[in-house]
């Protein structure tokens, strides 16, 4: 088939590249001219494991293009997906402005029928929205799509090569099979290709996320819990996660989730619920704990240092918001460094990835970042594990030791074995671990 992709972020360009892979002709339009420009000379604006190979294999063989022209996006596909950003607003809603701009487009370039895909996450009613805008452009007939993405950063090409399952929304039965033969190369061992309406496959992305972070903010709590009554969550967690109905999936105690996708559809379908006069009363304490637990090693810390941290120095371990990304979108470490830094601390820092998104958010102006972590622990009173890369989970611990100058580690991951490193002469902290 022939494909345009509309915006060159996590998700489109992940969306481009695999498409491409399974033969289709794909161009991927964006208006940054910058990034198409890089994009154009083989440079990926983001870290995702196995893009590049992707990228440059497709665009070598012709079946991947990039453009910053709308017109001959629009002219030149039969499906088009919209990939840009829906930003929160003040209010938590959804910011549907790159979206409906990008429907405008499409109503004013569009030459003959065409089938318009909402790959980005939206609330539920954007269908009817675009396909509202699009017919003040056009007569031309055309279809609405909402098909929307469940990629894990980090895991973004395989989510999108092997999916659990696609959902597509469409009241038009041609238009779905169209949808289930472009995906059908992605789900040849029997995942399900789910048809439904516009507005239930809306609210199903954003239902999904929110029972994530259901997950990880109730056992963050469970383990505040075990803190205070001398329980060990590590426990807990497998006691609990071999129950079929539970599993093991997002129920690993830390220090809050992050990035572009849970804090945003928490607080849109919030929002959405709010709109139509309900209230989600469940996702709200979701949304509370999260926030409180960014920044649950503080008191540890302080309580350590006898409530006076001023003039101490720390190297935090970790400034993404998970493993394999180099996304900083409300991550943990960046509420952690914030709040030591106003208590007179002093910090350095490593990330594997995330360093130049680091510089980029000006980060510099409150760690000192090193580019090695164990020179980012030289002469530090302490170490804060933030993001549980794999590099960090077998350290040299009689380096660290020597590096130290007092071996006290807090775990925000609960990576160490607390038995293990107090063995090696270190205090340890993690969540809800004895």
């Amino acid at each position: 088939m022939k494909l345009t992709i509309i915006g060159t972020g996590y998700v489109g360009l992940v969306a481009g590249a695999c498409f491409s892979e399974s033969g289709n002709h794909v161009i991927c339009m964006d208006k940054d001219e910058e990034k198409i420009r890089k994009l154009n000379e083989g440079i990926i604006p983001i870290y995702e494991p196995g893009l590049d190979l992707l990228v440059q294999r497709n665009q070598s063989n012709g079946r991947l293009q990039f453009t910053t022209d709308m017109a001959e996006a629009v002219q030149k596909s039969d499906v088009i997906f919209i990939a840009v950003g829906t930003p929160p607003d003040e209010d938590g809603s959804a910011d549907l402005t790159h979206v409906l701009a990008v429907a405008e487009a499409i109503g004013k370039h569009m030459p003959s029928y065409r089938i318009v895909v909402n790959k980005s996450t939206v609330p539920v009613g954007t269908a009817d929205k675009v396909r509202e805008v699009i017919s003040r452009q056009t007569e031309i007939p055309f279809d609405v799509v909402s098909n929307p993405e469940f990629l894990k950063e980090g895991a973004a090409v395989d989510d999108f090569m092997y999916p659990d399952r696609v959902v597509i929304g469409t009241g038009n039965p041609r238009v779905g099979e169209v949808m289930k033969e472009l995906y059908s190369p992605f789900v040849r061992t029997g995942n399900p290709v789910i048809i439904m309406d516009e507005r239930s496959a809306e609210i199903t992305k954003y239902a999904a996320n929110a029972i994530l972070a259901t997950k990880i903010s109730f056992m963050n709590e469970i383990a505040n819990l075990c803190d205070r009554i001398g329980a060990d969550v590590e426990m807990v967690r497998k006691g609990i996660g071999s129950d079929k109905r539970i599993g093991y999936s997002f129920i690993f105690p830390g220090v809050g989730y992050g990035g572009s996708c849970f804090p945003k559809d928490v607080k849109a379908i919030i929002r959405t619920a709010q709109e139509h006069d309900y209230e989600l009363k469940v996702l709200k304490a979701v949304e509370e704990v999260n926030r409180e637990q960014k920044l649950i090693l503080i008191p540890a810390i302080l309580k350590h240092f006898q409530g006076d941290v001023s003039g101490k120095t720390f190297a935090i371990w970790g400034l993404s918001f998970k493993p394999k990304t180099d996304d900083m979108r409300e991550a943990p470490a960046i509420e952690i460094i914030r709040a030591l830094h106003q208590k007179g601390a002093k910090l350095n820092a490593h990330d594997p990835i995330a360093m130049n998104e680091a510089r980029r958010l000006g980060l510099e102006k409150y760690v000192t970042l090193y580019d090695d972590y164990y020179e980012a622990i030289r002469d530090t009173d302490g170490v804060i594990l933030v993001t549980e890369w794999l590099n960090y989970r077998e350290p040299d611990f009689e380096m660290m030791k020597q590096l130290l100058r007092e071996p006290v580690i807090f775990d925000g991951r609960n990576v160490f074995s607390p038995a293990k490193v107090k063995e090696l002469g270190f205090t340890y902290y993690g969540i809800g671990r004895r």
